[in-house]
């Protein structure tokens, strides 16, 4: 486990203070909420203040935010009061019920959950998209809401754009395996306990997935669950379009639940114009972000070995029977991904609040 965050202590001189911004975490109990706090202390950013905002079962506890241990405190309309950036990282109704509130106050909105795709000014963004793709955010003084891309379009879209480099690309199909942690703890314990029950012989608990997700793999959740594959597979392809741009490859896309608490992978299939050299193709997919490995190197792409890590792990496998195909088998760290995408996402937004709001 990674070391509590650091956020700059808030007894700095009113001369720094004018430099520092004030930001809220809404949803600070949630796997993804204690990543963003997290993600915030490593990447120094430049926060007098962050605020710890959750639903009724959280409120009270203690979380720790810098050198300090906070409250959790209740998701109320002053709470939003001089806040100027606010992470929105609990499930999607908390973020539709919560978000106006924070946007009336005057605060910048990061939205986690993907509850805001389709509001009026919402933009979905990667900045290691825009980096790679030398599509540079063009800074509002009102900016819409943020969405942050999902991390499996994100890890889809980097490759598909990098592997253009080294061929063009007749046709790309993905497999992606979504792990529990997207559901949030819920998620995680309801695998967790069926894995227990199903060993013991017990029945299984099926609120969330209504379907064994234990010892299994589906294509799809039981019919009285709010959950959707279908949904999933359109918000990730929604996403990939967002930050890959118009002119990226358009692959065909399966999501699939396994037994899996953490992690996405994937198995992506490319069919290459003509046979491309893999050792090309492998120098074309590393970089920023994408650590590419070999059956020598110690490390594989798995969901055990990305667990904290912000780069995706990558190897190649060529196609005996298509010699211009090959096979990508990508892992990353879903939580880290989001964290890391929703804290650049502010940092690039810090241009439209120049002064912040500290008194």
């Amino acid at each position: 486990m990674s070391t509590p965050p650091k956020i700059v202590s808030p007894s700095l001189s009113s001369t720094a203070r004018g430099q520092l911004y004030r930001a809220a975490v809404v949803g600070a109990a949630t796997l993804k909420g204690k990543e963003v706090i997290e993600m915030l202390n490593e990447r120094n950013f430049p926060a007098v203040d962050i605020r710890l905002l959750d639903d009724d079962e959280s409120i009270g506890q203690l979380e720790a935010a810098g050198d300090e241990i906070n409250f959790i405190q209740s998701v109320r309309t002053e709470q939003f009061t001089n806040v100027d950036f606010t992470f929105f990282a609990a499930d999607a109704e908390s973020t539709r019920n919560n978000w106006k509130r924070a946007r009336d106050a005057g605060s910048a909105i990061i939205d986690l959950s993907g509850a805001l795709d389709e509001e009026p000014g919402a933009q979905i963004r990667s900045l290691w998209l825009e980096r790679e793709r030398a599509a540079m955010w063009q800074p509002e003084l009102q900016p819409g809401p943020c969405v942050v891309a999902h991390p499996a379009a994100v890890t889809l879209a980097l490759l598909l754009v990098r592997a253009r480099k080294a061929g063009a690309i007749r046709s790309a199909v993905a497999t992606m395996f979504e792990p529990a942690s997207e559901q949030g703890q819920k998620g995680m314990d309801e695998l967790h306990q069926q894995t227990v029950n199903l060993l013991s012989f017990q029945s299984l608990p099926k609120d969330l997935f209504d379907e064994q997700v234990a010892f299994n793999m589906i294509a799809r959740y039981g019919r009285n669950s709010r959950l959707s594959l279908a949904s999933l597979e359109a918000r990730v392809r929604r996403h990939y379009q967002a930050i890959a741009g118009t002119d990226a490859p358009q692959p065909a896309l399966m999501p699939l639940q396994p037994p899996v608490f953490h992690g996405h992978a994937l198995a992506i299939f490319l069919e290459m114009a003509q046979t491309v050299d893999q050792e090309e193709l492998s120098q074309a997919l590393a970089g920023d972000h994408v650590t590419v490995v070999t059956a020598e190197d110690d490390s594989h792409p798995t969901n055990v070995s990305t667990a904290g890590q912000a780069n995706i792990l990558v190897s190649l496998k060529s196609d005996a029977a298509r010699p211009s195909g090959i096979w990508l088998w990508a892992a990353a760290d879903n939580l880290r991904i989001a964290a890391m995408t929703a804290v650049e996402c502010a940092e690039s937004m810090i241009a439209t609040r120049p002064l912040g709001k500290i008194q």
